[in-house]
This record gives C-alpha cells, structure tokens and sequence, in this order.
C-alpha cells in the first residue's frame, strides 16, 4: 500500500496516510476519474469501510481528498451517524487531521496560505474556494485546454462536461448566473467551474 500511495501523494506525506488509512482499517480505491466528485467514503453492508479517490487528481489534490474522506469516517466514528455529512464535527476532524499537512515540506510555499485560509473554515468541496481551486489546477500534470467561467466574457456561450451549453450572465455576489440554452433556465456557477467556449 504505501508504494502505491508514494505513487500519488507528496513523499513526506506517504507514511503518515498510511498510518491513518492503517488506524482506520478504511479499505482505499483508487478509481478512475469520475467528473462529478474527486473522491467519496461509504460504510459497506458487511460494516467494514471503503474510500474512493480520482487516480486523475495531483498530488496535492490527492492528499486533501483523502483527508477529507477518512475525516468523514473518523467523524461518524467519534460523533454518531446522526451528524451531517459536512457538518461542524466534520470540519472540525477535517481540521484536526489535515493540520499536520500544512507545511512547506509538503506542499509548495505558494499554497500554504490559501489552504490556511480555507481549512479555516473547510468547505464541503475545495472545489468551491475558486482561489485554492484555480492555484491547485496549475499542479495537473495533463493542462486541460477548457477555461473558467470567471475568464469568459458576458454573453457568451459555452459547454459544460454532459454537452449542455450555458449563455454567461452577471456575477451574484460569488457566482455567475448562466442561462441554460435549450430551457431558459437560470443556473448559479462557481467562478472556476471549467467550461468548453463556444462562441463569444
């Protein structure tokens, strides 16, 4: 397990996952990507528990959803399974776990105080703090030729990743408010929701 994990995470960062993947018995899966999500934790019928993670995702990225997910885990364990998925006692064992990550011989030093800012207070998906996203993004090694919806010009069309087109319109106060072509429906995207241009 721990040649694999050296295979996705930063180095100084192999041993202690794999002494909390060890500590929580959690069954890990590196899958292929899936679009929606990077990564997910589900307890399986016969009790024991499983976590996926995007085998796409760079290593920074790859650490943070691990972390997440086994917080996941290590909440429900510690506080019941009453408690909200991305509740307060999430965020606090999300918190608690990732803290010892947060160092320059980790993650590079130009990340270090937007993660000090999102671990803050963390967010269901650090897809959702356009910043930590957006300087996450330039770590990938395959640069992906789409763009952000922050970048686009205001009218213009553009194709999301099911083949959808969207017409961009103003910001409210986070997000951009966009326009579904085919049924006039107005829908709210984060400023770093990466998009196909099709025409301006």
């Amino acid at each position: 397990m721990q040649q694999t994990l050296a295979k996705y995470l930063p180095e100084l960062a192999v041993s202690p996952c794999f002494e909390l993947i060890k500590g929580t018995q959690v069954h890990l899966k590196i899958v292929n990507e899936r679009v929606t999500r990077h990564g997910d934790y589900r307890r399986r019928k016969d009790g024991n528990h499983q976590i996926t993670v995007n085998a796409s995702l760079n290593k920074y990225r790859f650490l943070m959803t691990l972390i997440h997910e086994i917080a996941h885990l290590v909440a429900f364990e510690k506080y019941g399974r009453n408690i909200k998925p991305h509740g307060i006692e999430w965020k606090k064992t999300f918190q608690h776990l990732m803290l010892p990550f947060i160092r320059p011989e980790i993650f590079p030093s130009q990340l270090l105080p937007l993660l000090a800012r999102h671990f803050k207070n963390p967010k269901a998906s650090s897809g959702t703090d356009a910043q930590l996203a957006i300087a996450l993004k330039q770590f990938d090694e395959q640069q992906s030729d789409k763009i952000y919806v922050y970048e686009l010009p205001i009218g213009c069309v553009f194709r999301i990743h099911n083949g959808k087109l969207f017409k961009k319109g103003n910001k409210r106060t986070k997000r951009y408010e966009c326009v579904e072509i085919s049924t006039g429906r107005m829908f709210l995207f984060q400023p770093n929701a990466e998009v196909e241009l099709i025409k301006s």
